[in-house]
């Protein structure tokens, strides 16, 4: 939905009175790109979960837990450091591992420096299912992005994506896996 210039004349006019804000909507050329923003991030994901379920057996989540841990030291992760990477509540994430421990990818440990908390470590089977997988998925990541764009929109996509994550975790954010 957007504003007209008119309806910006009756927006000032309620401010001026007093009246409660009305929300800033979106231009037309706005709403076509958050439209084709949200279109797009939902088939890239759609599609990158499917091939990750074709694959390897696991959705798209999983398999980017295993990329962190396998690039943590000693391929190890205490959960809640694990669950603020991902951008998982630790609920979701504590399902996820106890899915992966079913396959054996993962297993769990007891952190050595806190009692209460838990490492989660990558065994040798889920390095070996991330190297079998990694393949198809980088070029069913290369296919579906990277090469649609020039590199040049790769820069700016970058650029972009940052802006946007910077501004949507502020310091100090109640963001739900820093619970």
């Amino acid at each position: 939905m957007t504003k007209r210039p008119e309806e910006d004349i009756a927006r000032r006019e309620r401010e001026a009175s007093g009246a409660a804000a009305e929300p800033r909507w979106l231009t037309d050329a706005e709403q076509d790109v958050w439209r084709a923003f949200l279109h797009a991030t939902t088939l890239l994901e759609d599609h990158l979960d499917r091939q990750l379920q074709r694959d390897a057996g696991m959705p798209h989540v999983y398999y980017g837990l295993l990329v962190s841990l396998s690039e943590a030291p000693r391929r190890r992760m205490r959960m809640t450091e694990l669950a603020q990477h991902a951008k998982i509540t630790r609920s979701r994430l504590s399902h996820a591992v106890a899915r992966l421990e079913k396959n054996g990818w993962v297993r769990r440990e007891d952190c050595p420096s806190d009692k209460r908390g838990q490492l989660a470590v990558l065994t040798d089977d889920g390095f070996a299912m991330l190297q079998r997988s990694a393949p198809g998925h980088v070029a069913a990541v290369r296919a579906a992005l990277f090469d649609r764009l020039s590199p040049e929109q790769v820069v700016q996509l970058g650029e972009m994506c940052r802006t946007i994550a910077t501004g949507l975790q502020p310091a100090g954010a109640d963001l739900p896996w820093l619970r």
